[in-house]
């Protein structure tokens, strides 16, 4: 069986689906792996069970459509949350210290003095340090709790809002103050750290107003998608000294050639142990759901994993609210219900699917 791979992928997932093709083009795949490639225009064929995305974010698989006809989305959350981890890390100094200013101005001093003109220059580019500052993290998801981890490490206050924050994921991260509102997490912040979806509630969210609600000389780091600030305002800021750097890793010719914004080349989760992680992960969910019917880190229908304790296995998509008339064990969310069916009988298939409701029946084993 064909696992199409719509962007280059790491040699560690073929590792994982030994037994399987992973190729760059397929007529009939029954998988697909994809990275950054956009799915919205993509012609899925029907042969198609799951999309596994080396990554987290999925504004590029048009998921919500694919759940109607029965395809998974699988993504894979925190597999790269240390690579983004660290960058955000890295970037609270190079905005704090000035740095990128300081290493563009060195690299043209010429002349057999530039020691000296080192000396009398560098007072330019006097930075601050990160201890001591107060952090607000925008979102404690895996990235989210990481980056609050290694701040408070480095002796920053770590402030934090997210609102489906979960209680066993609030445990793991005691010494930050989860707040109700995203106002009260920014109010009187240093730093700012973006670790939210792109929906409708949270695009433009750092704006005027939010802006106007920091500490002045804030730093603005944003890891998460570029539609979370307001450029138009965040330039206005930094004009006025209301905040002291944007860091974005989404460049655009809008923000390319402003003074004070640190513009990287979307390198978030780009190392070779983050792109290991994913590939590794997403092959992983892959395999379970193509062989067992498991469904691990589905953003688009319900997650259910159940070990096999017959001879078949049978799974039905079906409506929230179907009745099946058969045993099994289910998983309802998004609208919609997943039954993994053992039996040592064999199940009449098309029995089920011709039931109310019913979007798809797979037999399994």
């Amino acid at each position: 069986m064909d696992i199409l791979k719509l962007n280059a992928i790491s040699p560690l997932a073929a590792e994982i689906m030994q037994g399987y093709d992973l190729v760059d083009e397929s007529a009939a795949p029954v998988g697909i792996l994809v990275r950054s490639a956009n799915m919205a225009e993509y012609d899925l064929p029907s042969s198609v069970l799951a999309v596994a995305r080396a990554g987290a974010g999925v504004n590029n698989i048009p998921h919500a459509d694919y759940a109607k006809r029965g395809v998974v989305v699988f993504n894979t959350p925190g597999a790269n949350a240390n690579a983004v981890k660290e960058m955000v890390i890295c970037e609270f100094m190079l905005a704090a210290r000035n740095l990128v200013e300081g290493v563009k101005w060195t690299s043209t001093l010429e002349g057999d003095d530039v020691a000296k003109q080192v000396e009398k220059g560098k007072k330019k580019f006097v930075g601050h340090e990160i201890a001591g500052k107060t952090l607000c993290v925008l979102g404690l998801g895996a990235i989210g709790r990481k980056v609050a981890s290694a701040a408070n490490a480095l002796g920053m206050t770590v402030k934090g809002y997210d609102p489906y924050l979960s209680d066993a994921a609030k445990a793991e991260i005691p010494f930050v103050e989860v707040l109700p509102t995203a106002e009260q997490a920014y109010a009187g912040a240093n730093f700012v750290s973006l670790h939210m979806p792109a929906t409708d509630e949270t695009k433009g969210m750092i704006n005027a107003a939010a802006i106007a609600g920091m500490a002045d000389g804030a730093v603005v780091v944003n890891a998460a998608r570029g539609e979370l600030a307001v450029v138009a305002d965040i330039k206005a800021a930094l004009a006025s000294g209301k905040l002291h750097k944007y860091v974005c890793d989404f460049p655009t010719e809008e923000i390319n050639t402003c003074d004070g914004i640190i513009a990287v080349p979307h390198l978030g989760a780009s190392t070779e142990e983050a792109e290991d992680n994913c590939a590794v992960m997403a092959a992983n969910e892959l395999k379970d759901y193509i062989e067992n019917g498991n469904i691990v880190n589905s953003v688009n229908l319900p997650c259910l994993k159940a070990e096999l304790k017959a001879k078949h296995r049978v799974a039905v998509l079906a409506k929230e609210g179907t009745s099946l008339g058969t045993d099994g064990v289910s998983s309802t969310a998004k609208g919609y219900t997943y039954t993994l069916i053992d039996t040592d009988e064999v199940i009449d298939a098309a029995a089920l699917e011709s039931k109310d409701g019913v979007i798809k029946v797979r037999v399994i084993k």
